[in-house]
C-alpha cells in the first residue's frame, strides 16, 4: 500500500513538472515577439518528446538498475536522450514552421541551450529514479530478509519443540513396560492419560501461543502421567491467580521445566516431593516459577540446566530477543527456575 502510495506521488510530481516546463517554455518563446500558438507548439512538442524520453528511462530502470558504472550511466543516458530530443523536437518544428524564416533561426540559435536543459532534466530524472529504484530494492531485500529469518526462526521453535517429546515419550513407555506385568490396571491408566497428553500436543502443533490456564491445564495432563509413574511421591501445587488466566505463554512452555524439576527432585530420593508452581503479574510481565526440593549431597544442581532448560532459554530468545527471561537459583535445598513472560500487545493466541 506504501509502495502504490508513493509510486502515485512520483507520478503527480512528474506530471506537475511537465506542466511546469511546458508553461514555462511557452512564456519565454512568447516574450522574443513569437506567436502564442508557435511558442505553445514549441514548448509542447519539446516537452513532450522530453517527456517520453524520460518515461522511457525510467522504465528501463526499473528493469535494470546500473551499479559502479552508474554515474557514467547516467551521464551518458542524459546526454544520448537529451540530444535525441534535440535533433527530433528540431527536425518537427523546422518541418512544421518551415516558412517562418525568423523562427527557424531563432530554432538554430537556442540548440545550445534547449540541449543544456534536455540534459540536465533527463539527468535529474535519471537521478531521481535511480534512487526511487534502489530504494525499492532495498526494502524488498529487507523484506525477504525478514521473512526469511521469521521462517528461521519458527523453524528452530519447532525443532525445539519437537525434540523435547521422545525423551518424556521413552520414559513413560518404560514406566509403562514396568507396570504391564505387576500392576496392569496403572499400566492402562497411564496409557490412557499418556493418549489424552500427545492429543493434547497435537492440538497444540499450530499455535504459537496459548492461554496460561490452558498451559496449565495441558500441565495437569503430563503431571497425571508422571504421578502414576511415581505414586505418592509425586506432589504438586499450583497457585495463580484467575485474572491472569488468559495470559498469553508460549505453548508447551511448561512442561520441560516441570519435568526438570521432577527429575532432580525425584530421582535421587525416595521420599515424597512437592512440585510449587506460582504464576504472577509484574509489570506487564508474567513470571512463572517452578520450585523443587533437591539433596545437595546426591545432586548436582548444575546439571538442572541441560537440554531441558537450555532450550526453553533459546525458544525465549528467539521470541522476545532477551537473555535474562530464564533464571535458576539454588538456595535452601530448594532448586527454582523462574520464567518471565512479557506480554505484548498485538500477539495472538492462536499465532
Amino acid at each position: 500500500m506504501a509502495y502504490l502510495s508513493s509510486r502515485n506521488a512520483f507520478r503527480k510530481n512528474f506530471i506537475s513538472w511537465w506542466l511546469i516546463c511546458l508553461i514555462i517554455q511557452t512564456i519565454i518563446i512568447y516574450q522574443y515577439d513569437f506567436s502564442f500558438v508557435q511558442s505553445f507548439t514549441d514548448a509542447f512538442i519539446s516537452n513532450a518528446l522530453l517527456c517520453a524520453c524520460c518515461l522511457q528511462l525510467v522504465n528501463n530502470m526499473r528493469y535494470y538498475l546500473p551499479r559502479r558504472e552508474k554515474y557514467w550511466y547516467v551521464f551518458i543516458i542524459s546526454a544520448g536522450l537529451g540530444g535525441l530530443c534535440l535533433l527530433l523536437s528540431r527536425w518537427m518544428l523546422s518541418g512544421i514552421f518551415r516558412a517562418d524564416t525568423v523562427y527557424v533561426t531563432f530554432l538554430k540559435a537556442s540548440v545550445s541551450i534547449r540541449f543544456g536543459f534536455n540534459f540536465l532534466s533527463v539527468g535529474c530524472i535519471a537521478m531521481l529514479s535511480l534512487l526511487w529504484f534502489t530504494q525499492e530494492e532495498q526494502s524488498q531485500i529487507a523484506q525477504r530478509r525478514t521473512e526469511t529469518e521469521k521462517l528461521t526462526r519458527d523453524a528452530e521453535l519447532f525443532k525445539l519443540r519437537q525434540q523435547l517429546q521422545p525423551h518424556f515419550l521413552f520414559n513413560s513407555l518404560n514406566s509403562i513396560s514396568a507396570l504391564a506385568g505387576s500392576q496392569p490396571e496403572k499400566a492402562r491408566h497411564m496409557i490412557q492419560q499418556l493418549s489424552d497428553f500427545l492429543r493434547g500436543t497435537l492440538r497444540k502443533e499450530e499455535q504459537q501461543w496459548i492461554p496460561l490456564k490452558e498451559e496449565l491445564h495441558y500441565l495437569e495432563l503430563y503431571l497425571d502421567i508422571e504421578k502414576v509413574r511415581f505414586g505418592h511421591r509425586l506432589q504438586t501445587i499450583t497457585n495463580y491467580d484467575e485474572n491472569i488466566a488468559g495470559f498469553s505463554v508460549p505453548a508447551m512452555l511448561l512442561q520441560p521445566v516441570v519435568e526438570n524439576a521432577i527429575k532432580f527432585g525425584l530421582y535421587d530420593t525416595i521420599d515424597a516431593v512437592t512440585i510449587t508452581i506460582d504464576a504472577h503479574v509484574s509489570n506487564r510481565q508474567l513470571a512463572i516459577t517452578i520450585s523443587n526440593p533437591f539433596d545437595p549431597e546426591t545432586t548436582n544442581t548444575s546439571i538442572g540446566t541441560g537440554f531441558g532448560l537450555s532450550s526453553i532459554q533459546r525458544r525465549l530468545f528467539l521470541l522476545f530477543a532477551r537473555n535474562d527471561l530464564l533464571q535458576t537459583k539454588a538456595e535452601n535445598n530448594i532448586f527454582t527456575t523462574i520464567l518471565i513472560i512479557p506480554q505484548v500487545n498485538d500477539k495472538s493466541n492462536t499465532n
